[in-house]
């Protein structure tokens, strides 16, 4: 079983008219619902305020089919924001975010399902905050101890740190320590501080696990021991990129979880990657990370 851990949010997307639209989002919760939609057994745990955007959040948690969905809701503080506009289907984002819920998070708030996950998949907003970068290493080390499999996508979102060196600082540990490393090609230059892709896959050096690196248009890549390749997606023109990377991880993570991926041949890193490409693609064809089954198209 998958186990995704952090932030919960509402992305308020611009549309036509000057219309905000409210929709579930944040990393680990996307990975979560693509995971379930590719055939896993998944939990999420995240937490949220006690406000109405929280109130959306549980709401809509429901239609998305989770073996359990535990969103946990503060009293205090509030629910995190994530404003997004689109240009030709390309986002960006800025936060509404200062002590809010997300990265309040426990140990204790995972009793239950902890003892349950085979694999551990951590979200990335919370080491924007010294206290999340405390639980997540301390998830880590848990999950370690215990033959858990760690996984980690940087989501890089560099305007929540005080500068870049900051924001490499608090990604490196979790980029040296899990089994299962995502990143995009721009995380690769930006982590590596090199100019292009593969002199930055190169800088990364040899890891334990195995990495995924999403190439945008141009498909994804794979590094596993002495095995790699590059897969190309299919062309589409995107409506939305959000949340486009966290369904091509979703995919990924539903196939390797419960399998013994270190001993995979090529072929099967292909298939893998070809079906994540197509998954992450999907997304980017209707507004918003994820959709519900029953949702209109």
């Amino acid at each position: 079983m998958i186990l995704s851990i952090g932030e919960i949010l509402a992305d308020l997307i611009g549309e036509e008219a000057q219309i905000v639209r409210m929709y579930c989002g944040g990393a680990p919760f996307n990975v979560a619902v693509n995971a379930k939609q590719a055939g896993a057994q998944v939990c999420f745990v995240g937490k949220a305020g006690r406000d109405v955007v929280g109130d959306f959040l549980e709401n809509a948690c429901g239609k998305f089919g989770l073996d359990e969905c535990r969103i946990l809701r503060d009293p205090v503080r509030n629910t995190t924001l994530a404003f997004v506009t689109l240009d030709r289907g390309e986002r960006k984002f800025s936060f509404f975010r200062r002590d809010t819920a997300d990265f309040h998070l426990n140990r204790k708030e995972l009793r239950g399902v902890w003892e349950r996950a085979d694999l551990v998949h951590i979200g990335s907003l919370m080491l924007s905050e010294r206290s999340g970068q405390v639980f997540a290493k301390s998830l880590v080390r848990r999950a370690k101890r215990e033959g858990k499999t760690v996984s980690f996508d940087m989501n890089l979102r560099e305007d929540l740190f005080a500068d870049a060196d900051a924001a490499r600082r608090a990604y490196r540990y979790f980029v040296e320590e899990a089994d299962i490393l995502k990143l995009s090609e721009d995380e690769v230059c930006f982590y590596t501080q090199t100019k292009d892709v593969q002199t930055g896959i190169a800088a990364l050096g040899d890891r334990e696990g195995v990495l995924f690196v999403t190439l945008g248009a141009s498909g994804s890549y794979f590094r596993c021991g002495k095995l790699e390749g590059t897969v190309p997606s299919e062309p589409l023109v995107p409506v939305d990129t959000t949340g486009a990377g966290d369904a091509f991880f979703g995919e990924i993570l539903a196939r390797m979880d419960g399998q013994h991926w270190r001993s995979w041949d090529r072929a099967r890193f292909t298939e893998a990657l070809a079906a994540a490409n197509a998954r992450g693609g999907a997304v980017t064809q209707f507004r918003g990370a994820v959709r519900a089954v029953s949702d209109p198209t």
